[in-house]
């Protein structure tokens, strides 16, 4: 998927450190939302344990209470369930913060101008990589080229992700070194992007990114280590609780529990395996490591590419330019992943974008997990990640099939300044449809699919009840309907999730004898104005009972 050039305030971090050690906790001095449908907030919940003892009046929590329990006041803030991202990519985001991040880069010249710096900064001629970009806001209109790139680090082998993860940019040292010319032919479910002379352009969709993949080293496992434990400090910063992890690798699963079982990491991570790493989940099923932090759920496949990059998979052309997008999986190898998944009931997670990819999808689905006599076998909770173009023949087929919407709200608002052109304004009406999907029963599960966006519970929430962009923007093409109210995004951030992961007896509402897992902000994104959900600021995280973040 693709980042948007989002405009979210930075935050500092006050306190990101080790979980504090469990025990009495009494959270009260705002109200707390508690996720249970009808139920208005309430004045206070107290922990014991890892467990939610009690929920209601704060005499009475204060009653229930040890005497030496731990008083948190929000000081007028709001408490919530934890929030949980149902869809990101934890090593993505922690090397993001380690390597060259493009994100800010708002036109060509400033990813010119940015590598050039990093090289400088970084002399020799070991290979430079980055990720970040996405031109679809900049002022020159086209993807970089290899010739920018040649500008601004003569003779260095650079290679550099778009957003999505759907595109690098290659230099011409990187396409050199890895042999490929005019001639080269672009393997399936890939595109070699060419100039008018027939030379290519440096622009590689898709699996055609594979063709570059030798010439840059690959992080090392000290690095990946570190980046796991940044993004779970990072993330518990921000206020979520857990996420779903997506196309995780072997060796990072295994990075993963370590650390968990060091102490280091204090999120809760469901894991959807690469094929490649996804060995042990088809063998036996889902599992959770001792500490019950690290899961493992599922594998992750891809169906189509990204909008952005015209790879999503289109039941007609795209309204700019020829084509119908690419197909990354085939049929086959496709129902023998999935059939393997379904016979040691591991979930299936299935990225499509385009209108014909979800279609695929769910028939794909369909034919693997067959009808039963009482109807679909709707227990296995496969997903559908982002879900972004789908035909409104095919919205009803998530609840009827039982399959999770798990879909990413500031996805819109950013691909919504040029979804339009890509797609036509008769498509746009079942692009993001997050309310058409709730409206036809369907469970959608909200998460933000970084790095290739910020990873900001605030600016989902904000994007799933707005509909518009960071400055307030809107027009028809957005489909303001589609937006949500803010008690469905909040059960789109906190109980869908849980749901989506097995894991909804356990978490996604602040009831006793449930997981204690909370996120508390400075002030209560149920009531303040729109525009005030983005200044809110996270000042507690509570995972599994201990304090994983305070302000």
């Amino acid at each position: 998927m693709r980042r948007t050039a989002l405009l979210a305030p930075v935050l500092t971090l006050a306190l990101a450190a080790s979980p504090a050690l469990a025990g009495d906790i009494l959270v009260h001095g705002g109200p707390i939302h508690t996720g249970v449908a009808g139920a208005p907030p309430a004045e206070a919940v107290l922990i014991r344990d890892k467990a939610i003892a009690f929920v209601g009046p704060l005499a009475a929590a204060r009653a229930k209470a040890a005497k030496d329990v731990r008083d948190i006041d929000l000081k007028g803030g709001a408490a919530y369930p934890g929030f949980v991202d149902a869809h990101a990519h934890l090593t993505g985001i922690g090397l993001r913060e380690l390597t060259l991040n493009l994100d800010k880069t708002d036109s060509v010249e400033a990813l010119v101008a940015a590598v050039a710096a990093y090289a400088q900064a970084h002399p020799g001629d070991a290979p430079i990589y980055g990720r970040g970009w996405i031109e679809t806001h900049w002022p020159e209109k086209r993807f970089p080229t290899r010739a920018d790139l040649d500008r601004a680090a003569p003779g260095r082998i650079v290679v550099l992700g778009r957003a999505d993860g759907h595109a690098v940019v290659a230099s011409s040292a990187a396409l050199a070194k890895a042999g490929l010319t005019r001639d080269t032919k672009a393997p399936a479910g890939g595109q070699i992007l060419k100039d008018e002379t027939g030379e290519p352009t440096g622009m590689l969709v898709d699996h055609a990114q594979s063709l570059v993949e030798g010439v840059i080293p690959p992080p090392s496992p000290a690095l990946k280590r570190q980046a796991l434990e940044t993004a779970g400090k990072l993330y518990a910063g921000r206020g979520w609780t857990g996420l779903g992890n997506m196309s995780v690798e072997a060796a990072d699963l295994d990075q993963l529990r370590q650390l968990a079982a060091e102490g280091r990491f204090s999120l809760r991570v469901d894991n959807y395996m690469d094929p490649s790493g996804a060995a042990e989940v088809l063998k036996t099923g889902p599992s959770a490591d001792p500490t019950g932090l690290i899961r493992l759920r599922g594998i992750k496949l891809y169906m189509d590419g990204a909008l952005g990059s015209r790879g999503a998979a289109l039941l007609a052309p795209y309204s700019d330019a020829e084509g119908l997008g690419l197909v990354l999986t085939e049929h086959d190898q496709g129902l023998a992943l999935m059939k393997k998944a379904k016979a040691v009931n591991a979930q299936v997670a299935m990225h499509a974008i385009g209108d014909r990819g979800n279609r695929m999808v769910l028939d794909w689905f369909g034919e693997t997990l067959g009808q039963k006599d009482e109807g679909p076998d709707t227990g296995r909770r496969w997903r559908i990640e982002h879900a972004q173009v789908v035909d409104a023949a095919d919205l009803p087929r998530f609840s009827k099939l039982g399959v999770v919407a798990s879909m990413q709200p500031s996805h819109a608002i950013g691909d919504l300044y040029f979804a339009p052109a890509r797609l036509g304004k008769d498509r746009l009406k079942g692009a993001y449809a997050w309310a058409d999907l709730l409206k036809s029963g369907a469970i959608v599960a909200a998460g933000s699919d970084a790095p290739v966006e910020v990873g900001d519970p605030r600016i989902e929430f904000y994007a799933a009840v707005a509909r518009k962009s960071l400055t307030g923007f809107s027009n028809a093409d957005w489909h303001p309907e589609e937006a949500v109210t803010r008690q469905q995004a909040l059960r789109m951030l906190t109980w869908a999730p849980a749901w989506a992961a097995f894991a909804d007896q356990q978490r996604g509402t602040l009831e006793p004898g449930k997981a204690a897992d909370l996120t508390a902000f400075d002030r209560d994104l149920m009531t303040v104005p729109e525009a005030e959900i983005l200044k809110a600021q996270p000042i507690l995280t509570v995972v599994d009972g201990k304090v994983a973040f305070e302000r």
